[in-house]
C-alpha cells in the first residue's frame, strides 16, 4: 500500500487512457486545431498541456490534500490563512497557464478549448479538490471581466488575476438571499465620478478571503438605489479587497471578512462571510450596464454548474481508485462455495457484491466524466460555428446543463458512500481516505443551484425552449446513436431499450404539459426533480450508446472494459426509469395537497 501523509491513498486517481478516449476518439478535440479560433491546438498540443497537467496535480496537488483537510483555513487579524502551498499553486497556475487558459489572445489568454481546460480541471479536481478552487474560481471571475467589463477594467485587473498574484470570487449570496436572488438588498450609489459605493454583506463566498494572493477580487451582485425590484434591477460590480493606486500601492476598500464558515468536506477552500462597506468607503466598478448584473453572471453560473458536474466527478474517481485498490489488497472471507475454514481467504475484490458497488463507481465516472466533456465539446462548437449550427449547440448545451449539474452531483455522493462500503470499518475513520471523498462530494448538489432548481429549470423552462427545439435536437443525436447500436449484437437491446424510454419520455412529458394547463405550475413543477432524475438516465444512456459505437467501429482495445460499464448501467440503473415513470404519471399529488400538520 502507497502512503501519502501517512494514510492508505492509491497513486492512481483518474483513468488517464479513458479521459483520452473522449477527447480524442470520442469527440475528436485535436479537430478544433484546425479551425483559425483554436489554431495550433492539435492533439500533441493539446497531450503535452494534460501532461503538464498531470504533473502538476501529482508533484502539488495530491501531496497537501490531506493537509488541506486536516488543517483548515482560519481567520486572523482580518485576513483567512489558507494552507501555505496554495501561494505556490496559484504562482504555478499563472505561469503555466492554467488561469488564463480559457482567455481570448488579445487580453492575454490562451485561447485553448473549454473541453481542454476543463479536462486539465478534472485531473486537478482528482487530486484535490479544495486547491482547485483557487485557480478556477479566478478564472471565471477574470472570464466575466474579460466578456463584459470595460477595456480599462480589462487592462487593471486581468494581468494580475491571470498570473496568480490577484484571486477572483463570484460574490452572490446573501444571508437573506441564496437561491431567491430576487430578494439581494445589496446596495449601490453611484458617485459622481461614474464609481458606486458598495454596501451590505456576502455569505458562503467560496475563496473569498486569503493570505495566498495580494488582493481578491469580488464579482458582486449589488442594487442600484432606484432600480426596479426583484431581478430585474440587479447590477454587477468588480469590487476589490484592496484599491490600488496610481503608483500600485494597495489600501483598504472597506471589504471585511467577518468570518469563515468551517465545513462539512473540501475544507482547504475557505468560505468566507464579508462584511462590505461598514464604513461607508467600498467602491465598485460596474461591469457592463446598469440592471443587466444576473445576465453576466449567468455565463459564469452556466458555466460553474459545469464545473459543479465535473468536480463531483473528479472526487468520486478519486474515491474509486482508492476503493479499487483496497479492495485489491485486502484479504477478507473464502468464497461461497469453499467448505473449508482453514482455506486462505480471498481480497475483497473477488466477492460478487464487492463487484457490484465497484461496478456502480466505475460505470459513473466514466459515463459522467463523457457527459461533462460532451458539454464543453457544444460550447466550443458554439463558439466556432454560426447561424444554424450556432444556435443547434447551444440549444443542445442549455437543454444538457441541468443533467450535467445534478446528475454527477447527485451519484457521486452515492458513488463516493459505495467506496466507504468497500473499505468497510476503516472506510468510516480518518484513517482511510474514502470518508473525505464523500465530505467532499456533498455540497456538489447544493452548489450553484439545488438539485430542485435544476428540475424546475429543465422541465419549467428547457424542455418548451423554442417549442421544444432542444429536445428535439436531443432526441435527433440519440436516435443516430439507436441506429448505429441496433446494428451490433452486443448492445442491440440496449439501444432498443433507449428507443422505447425515449418515446415514453415524450409521452410523458405531453402529460405533464397537459396538467400545467389545466392545474398550474405548482402541481407541475411539484415532482420537477424526479423528472430530472429520469431524464438524466436517458441522456446517460445515449451517451454510453455513443462510447461504445465509438469503441466498436475504432476496434478500440478497451471495448470490453467500456461493455461491462455499459451493462451495469443499462441492468441495473436504466430499470430505475420504470419507477420514476409510474410516479410522474401518477395523479396522486401528495406533496402539494398534504398539510403541514403531519411534520408535527
Amino acid at each position: 500500500m502507497s502512503k501519502i501523509n501517512s494514510i492508505f491513498q492509491a497513486e492512481q486517481f483518474y483513468n488517464k487512457a479513458h479521459l483520452n478516449f473522449i477527447l480524442f476518439d470520442v469527440l475528436g478535440i485535436q479537430n478544433l486545431g484546425t479551425h483559425n479560433h483554436y489554431e495550433g491546438y492539435d492533439q500533441d498540443a493539446i497531450q503535452l498541456y494534460l501532461d503538464a497537467t498531470d504533473q502538476l496535480a501529482k508533484e502539488h496537488f495530491l501531496p497537501i490534500w490531506l493537509a488541506m483537510d486536516r488543517n483548515q483555513p482560519v481567520l486572523e487579524n482580518g485576513t483567512i490563512k489558507v494552507h501555505p502551498n496554495v501561494k505556490n499553486i496559484m504562482q504555478i497556475c499563472g505561469e503555466g497557464g492554467w488561469i488564463n487558459a480559457l482567455a481570448k489572445k488579445e487580453v492575454g489568454g490562451l485561447q485553448m478549448p473549454m473541453t481542454v481546460g476543463y479536462a486539465a480541471s478534472f485531473i486537478l479536481g482528482a487530486a484535490n479538490y479544495s486547491a482547485t478552487a483557487f485557480p478556477y474560481l479566478t478564472m471565471g471571475a477574470a472570464h466575466l471581466i474579460e466578456s463584459f467589463a470595460s477595456k480599462q477594467l480589462q487592462e487593471k485587473y486581468l494581468s494580475k488575476m491571470f498570473s496568480g498574484n490577484w484571486q477572483g470570487t463570484m460574490a452572490l449570496t446573501e444571508p437573506n438571499a441564496g437561491s431567491s436572488l430576487s430578494d439581494l438588498v445589496t446596495s449601490a450609489e453611484k458617485m459622481n465620478d461614474g464609481t458606486y459605493k458598495i454596501k451590505g454583506q456576502k455569505i458562503f463566498i467560496s475563496c473569498g478571503d486569503s493570505d495566498a494572493v495580494d488582493n481578491v477580487i469580488h464579482l458582486m451582485l449589488a442594487r442600484i438605489k432606484g432600480a426596479p425590484k426583484g431581478t430585474k434591477g440587479i447590477s454587477l460590480f468588480v469590487v476589490p479587497k484592496f484599491i490600488e493606486d496610481e503608483n500600485g500601492k494597495l489600501a483598504s476598500n472597506d471589504v471585511t471578512t467577518a468570518g469563515v464558515y468551517h465545513k462539512m468536506g473540501y475544507k482547504g477552500a475557505p468560505i468566507a462571510h464579508l462584511m462590505v462597506g461598514e464604513n461607508d468607503n467600498c467602491i465598485g466598478f460596474l461591469v457592463g450596464e446598469e440592471n443587466k448584473g444576473l445576465s453576466y453572471m449567468f455565463q459564469m453560473m452556466n458555466e460553474a454548474r459545469i464545473s459543479v458536474g465535473l468536480h463531483a466527478t473528479s472526487i468520486a474517481s478519486a474515491a474509486y481508485y482508492n476503493a479499487l485498490q483496497y479492495t485489491k489488497e485486502r484479504k477478507q472471507g473464502r468464497p461461497i462455495s469453499s467448505k473449508n475454514p482453514e482455506a486462505e481467504q480471498i481480497p475483497i475484490i473477488q466477492h460478487a457484491d464487492v463487484k457490484r458497488i465497484l461496478l456502480f463507481q466505475k460505470s459513473f465516472v466514466e459515463i459522467a466524466l463523457a457527459l461533462e466533456m460532451q458539454c464543453c465539446f457544444y460550447e466550443d462548437m458554439k463558439t466556432i460555428s454560426e447561424g444554424e449550427e450556432k444556435e443547434k449547440y447551444h440549444l443542445l448545451l442549455e437543454l444538457l446543463t441541468p443533467i450535467a449539474k445534478s446528475y454527477p452531483a447527485e451519484t457521486a455522493c452515492i458513488s463516493t458512500s459505495l467506496a466507504i462500503q468497500c473499505f468497510g470499518g476503516y472506510g468510516y475513520t480518518k484513517d482511510f481516505p474514502a470518508e473525505q471523498y464523500y465530505r467532499e462530494a456533498r455540497i456538489h448538489p447544493i452548489h450553484e443551484g439545488t438539485t430542485a432548481m435544476h428540475g424546475m429549470d429543465l422541465l419549467g423552462r428547457k424542455i418548451m425552449m423554442q417549442n421544444g427545439k432542444a429536445t428535439m435536437l436531443l432526441m435527433q443525436e440519440a436516435f443516430k446513436e439507436i441506429a448505429v447500436a441496433k446494428t451490433n449484437e452486443a448492445i442491440a437491446n440496449y439501444a432498443i431499450l433507449l428507443e422505447k424510454k425515449l418515446q415514453q419520455l415524450q409521452e410523458l412529458t405531453m402529460i405533464l404539459v397537459t396538467k400545467a394547463q389545466k392545474k398550474g405550475a405548482e402541481v407541475f413543477l411539484s415532482d420537477a426533480t424526479l423528472y430530472l432524475e429520469l431524464f438524466s438516465f436517458v441522456v446517460i444512456a445515449w451517451q454510453w450508446l455513443k462510447l461504445l459505437n465509438v469503441s466498436n467501429k475504432k476496434n478500440l482495445e478497451n471495448w470490453q472494459n467500456l461493455l461491462a460499464s455499459a451493462t451495469y448501467f443499462f441492468e441495473y440503473e436504466f430499470p430505475k426509469t420504470e419507477a420514476l415513470l409510474i410516479r410522474l404519471k401518477s395523479e396522486v399529488e401528495l406533496t402539494t395537497n398534504i398539510n403541514e400538520s403531519v411534520f408535527d
